[in-house]
C-alpha cells in the first residue's frame, strides 16, 4: 500500500480548490444557504421590532390579513 504524505500547505491548497469547485458547480446550493440566512435575519429583526411595539388582539391581525377594516 502506498503512503501519501501531505503537508499543511498542500492540504490548505486542496481545500481551497475543492471549495472553488463547489462554488462554481453548486451555485444553487450556495444561493439557497444565503437566502435562508437572509430570511432568518429578517425574521429575527421583525421579532425584535415586534417586542417593542404595542400588542393587538388576534382578531385584528386576521382582519388586516383578510383585508377587512
Amino acid at each position: 500500500m502506498t503512503e501519501i504524505s501531505l503537508d499543511e500547505g498542500r492540504i490548505k491548497e486542496l481545500m481551497k480548490q475543492a471549495m472553488l469547485e463547489l462554488l462554481k458547480e453548486r451555485r444553487d446550493l450556495i444561493y439557497d444557504v444565503f437566502a435562508e440566512v437572509i430570511e432568518d435575519l429578517a425574521l429575527t429583526n421583525a421579532i425584535k421590532e415586534g417586542e417593542s411595539t404595542e400588542s393587538v388582539k388576534r382578531e385584528e391581525v386576521f382582519k388586516t390579513l383578510e383585508g377587512v377594516s
